[in-house]
């Protein structure tokens, strides 16, 4: 089996002179799928009404900006809060070096110790990382706190959060009208799903078709409350009956203007009630 990638001097310098990578991978499959499933639901909505391509289409296009840009919005609110935890707990652990240095010496020991160093080779590993006050810190916020050394954009996590699997529900409705197109949008998205699963198995171990049927599986039960929704809504609330009322009246003609007419006056002429005398 080929090795990923090349072991050779040249080619270890060359790999770990760019630095570590930062995986947006989550971010990515995050907004593809909730993108679709959003999407989708809007459509089955709005099929069980019975209302026309042009309100599928004008409704699901404005769900998908709005939920589009509300995940971006968050993920980069979320990410920018580890990022600020960070440099908080960064200072924090600089401030105690400082003024605890033997303290943070002996949290260094013990939790090594718990690793299995002892005797003079746990002594040594102590000396040689508070040696280095960037390494010590960083040692300190991953093994005490938890943290990656290596902080995700904010920016980068917002923009691979905003991706526009989110429109395939949607594109039956641009050429084949209302009629037949919800089952249609519901097999592109399911494509979906599975595209989604498959290009993800490049990351993990797992095979690619286990992989797309797995996430197939997982978001169709999303995709399937909002159609169970549909149909419970259409059954018991009378959506269709509603719809009906909603383009008859949309389509009732209205009456036509009439111009008004002032209300006589009852207020006299000026000198309408003087008696007019004979000539003498």
């Amino acid at each position: 089996m080929k090795l990923e990638h090349k072991h050779t001097p040249a080619a270890i310098a060359k790999r770990l002179g760019r630095g570590p990578s930062v995986n947006y991978l989550r971010d990515w499959v995050y907004g593809g799928i909730d993108g679709a499933v959003t999407t989708f639901a809007i459509v089955a909505g709005v099929i069980g009404a019975e209302l026309s391509a042009s309100i599928v289409l004008i409704l699901g296009l404005v769900n998908l900006l709005a939920d589009g840009f509300s995940m971006a919005a968050a993920n980069y609110s979320g990410t920018k809060t580890e990022e600020d935890d960070y440099k908080r707990l960064h200072a924090m652990e600089e401030r105690h070096i400082a003024r605890e240095p033997e303290g943070e010496r002996e949290e260094i020991r013990q939790i090594f110790h718990a690793k299995g160093y002892q005797g003079k080779d746990l002594e040594t590993l102590v000396t040689l990382i508070a040696s280095q006050r960037q390494i010590w810190i960083e040692t300190m916020l991953s093994e005490e706190f938890g943290l990656a050394t290596t902080l995700r954009s904010p920016v980068k996590a917002a923009v691979s959060t905003f991706v526009v699997f989110g429109s395939v529900p949607l594109l039956p409705f641009l050429f084949a009208g209302r009629t037949g197109s919800a089952e249609l949008s519901l097999a592109m998205t399911a494509v979906v799903f599975f595209a989604t699963g498959s290009m993800k198995a490049h990351w993990p171990t797992q095979y690619w078709v286990w992989s797309g049927l797995e996430t197939l599986s997982i978001d169709l039960g999303a995709a399937g409350i909002a159609w169970a929704h549909r149909c419970g809504a259409e059954r018991n609330c009378g959506l269709k009956d509603y719809a009906a009322t909603f383009k008859a009246s949309a389509h009732r003609p209205r009456p036509a203007h009439h111009r008004t007419t002032r209300a006589p006056s009852h207020r006299s002429e000026p000198h309408a009630d003087r008696a007019v005398r004979p000539d003498p």
